[in-house]
């Protein structure tokens, strides 16, 4: 419903970057249903070219990374670490459109539409759309601890640098557009 709602077409080709999917294919079966194309690192590459990595755990997470890294447009399932790392790396690289999920109301929207008080369409999409305007990866500072907090409270309260690099890593130019160091 959400990638619905965004206007991607249902010809769209949905790459998911996991291992084994909680819950099996059976989770998967309305996205499915919506967007017919949907790929793996399973799906892309031969059984022999995984072969060298389908051992380790960690590399096989490593090409989910560098696919979500290069795609067109990341949109994070949850906000761990992984997903995380890949907005920070795909901000480091000129802000490419990251779409991060206001979980919270989306599933308030969602069981309106469930209890049949809003209807999948235009209403949905408009709702949607603006409440993600300003989730989708566009440069802005990192957030400081929160005022007050010590210790490790303080630490996780701060956003982690390789979620948001800037202004660390990135510098005004003399037209103020945000350059890569």
């Amino acid at each position: 419903m959400f990638l619905s709602a965004l206007g991607y077409p249902s010809s769209t080709p949905v790459y998911i970057a996991a291992g084994e999917i909680y819950g099996g294919e059976s989770h998967m079966v309305d996205l499915q249903s919506r967007f017919p194309i949907l790929m793996n690192k399973e799906k892309l590459a031969s059984a022999e070219e995984l072969r060298p990595f389908s051992q380790y755990a960690s590399q096989m997470a490593a090409l989910d990374y560098i696919v979500s890294v290069e795609s067109d447009v990341f949109i994070p399932s949850y906000s761990g670490n992984m997903a995380r790392a890949v907005a920070g790396h795909r901000r480091f690289h000129g802000h490419r459109k990251t779409i991060s999920p206001d979980r919270k109301a989306l599933v308030h929207l969602f069981d309106k539409v469930d209890s049949g008080l809003l209807d999948e369409g235009k209403r949905l999409s408009q709702k949607i759309i603006e409440m993600h305007q300003k989730r989708q990866g566009s440069p802005r500072k990192r957030k400081g601890p929160v005022s007050g907090t010590r210790g490790s409270d303080r630490f996780r309260s701060e956003e982690a640098f390789y979620e948001n690099p800037l202004p660390d890593c990135l510098c005004q130019s003399n037209d103020n557009s945000i350059v890569n160091i």
